[in-house]
């Protein structure tokens, strides 16, 4: 993870996405599947995320990201 987006909207004042760098280079931004009070205290810059994905775009980009957990290894 290399940084977060803030939210808007209900999010307004928390987290609305992690912008997240893959082992292959791709950037992008993960913004579903968090609970409010991971929204409230999100992960720092550096932490390892779980994320589930059906596939991947043409692009690379993983299709239908959600976040799942913040790997504690």
């Amino acid at each position: 993870m290399i940084g977060h987006n803030p939210g808007k909207g209900r999010f307004a004042g928390m987290l609305g996405s992690l912008t997240l760098r893959l082992e292959s280079g791709v950037v992008f931004n993960l913004g579903s599947g968090f609970t409010l009070d991971e929204r409230r205290h999100p992960p720092l810059p550096g932490a390892v995320v779980t994320f589930k994905y059906q596939g991947f775009t043409q692009k690379g980009i993983p299709r239908f990201a959600s976040f799942l957990r913040v790997r504690k290894d």
